[in-house]
């Protein structure tokens, strides 16, 4: 347990000879800004979010934000968000002048509490914005019905959720539009940039418009627009991590599998029925007490970690709110992610075990 010449990090971005190989082409090309290789990388990301059209950006976060604004939401709307999630789920909101309306979680699976949503609709709702977070999709089904029968928008964050599906559907497929991530740390990455998903040709059309200073051809601008464009080299190193994202995601699941067999004295990740989890982050919960501790322990003996979040959105100073909700409170207090990536070796789950066990029969 004491063996820590090798730290097992939380995180490990998988970028090799392929990937240098799809940049160096590029560069080569002479055509770096958004061209082929962004047109590629959107069409062939399709049937992961199981929509007619897919268009890329430069972060996961202008996913969220354009699409919210090729979806209509703009001054005196609401969207109702999780407030236990990464800032830029409500940021995405605000910035559309918006206001990010924070409900509770399902604490077993971190995901929307349909309960808290249901009453947070009030007449300036104007939609609901679930985050598949960690990789478990949100209950997109109930969500869906809600959604319908009160006549309100459905947008989906999906930054952390390329591949999981709920009820045999692609996340992504639900919404009027999904926001997916490639973050360095994503379960897969384009060095940075997100994916804009959804089923309606004029939401897409907009999003397009909105990503390039509202022009789809040069010098014809028809709206007032960003530059939140995909750059080619970033598209095909995209291109080359989705080739692999499926071996990827079959790892994290086994080593997931293997963590669940295998830990003791820790709250584990369940999946609900029906869902296809893609363990972005293996989270397990302890104690609230003994969770900093807790951390600081695994780190002492070469296992990596990170807390996602310990300050839920709603507290923190950019909306500075004071909300009753008991689940987000306390899965921010309990929470740990511990590693999970493809990189893992069968000696790092072991370990990982080890320490885990060690750690929790001490009571810290």
């Amino acid at each position: 347990m004491n063996d820590v010449s090798t730290r097992i990090p939380a995180a490990a971005p998988i970028v090799g000879d392929e990937e240098r190989a799809a940049v160096d082409q590029v560069m080569r090309s002479g055509q770096l800004a958004q061209g082929k290789e962004v047109a590629a990388f959107e069409e062939e990301f399709r049937p992961v979010a199981g929509t007619a059209h897919c268009v890329a950006v430069n972060s996961g976060t202008a996913a969220l934000h354009l699409g919210l604004l090729a979806c209509g939401i703009g001054p005196g709307d609401e969207v109702i968000v999780p407030s236990f999630t990464f800032a830029a789920t409500a940021n995405a909101v605000a910035l559309t002048g918006a206001r990010p309306v924070f409900a509770d979680i399902e604490l077993a699976t971190f995901c929307l509490d349909l309960g808290s949503v249901r009453s947070l609709i009030t007449p300036a709702t104007a939609g609901i914005m679930p985050v598949h977070l960690y990789g478990h999709p949100a209950a997109m089904g109930e969500l869906r019905d809600l959604a319908a029968s009160r006549s309100l928008a459905l947008f989906e964050d999906a930054a952390q959720a390329h591949a999981a599906s709920y009820d045999g559907s692609p996340v992504g497929s639900f919404g009027q539009f999904a926001a997916f991530s490639f973050y360095p740390t994503k379960n897969m990455t384009s060095g940075e940039g997100g994916m804009i998903a959804c089923q309606d040709a004029e939401v897409a059309r907009l999003t397009r418009l909105l990503r390039n200073q509202g022009m789809e051809r040069r010098y014809a601008n028809e709206v007032v627009g960003f530059n939140a464009r995909m750059t080619d080299i970033h598209a095909a190193i995209g291109r080359v991590q989705l080739r692999k994202l499926a071996g990827w995601t079959a790892q994290r699941q086994a080593n997931a599998a293997y963590l669940n067999e295998h830990l003791r004295g820790v709250i584990t990740p369940i999946t609900r029925p029906r869902s296809t989890h893609v363990y972005h982050q293996y989270t397990i919960r302890v104690p609230a007490e003994d969770r900093d501790a807790f951390v600081s322990s695994l780190e002492e003996h070469g296992v990596g970690s990170g807390v996602y979040y310990p300050t839920p959105v709603h507290a923190l100073a950019s909306f500075g709110q004071d909300l009753e909700l008991p689940a987000t409170t306390q899965a921010a207090q309990e929470v740990i992610s511990l590693p999970v990536h493809p990189s893992l070796s069968p000696n790092d789950l072991e370990r990982i075990v080890i320490v885990v066990n060690s750690v929790a029969a001490a009571g810290r």
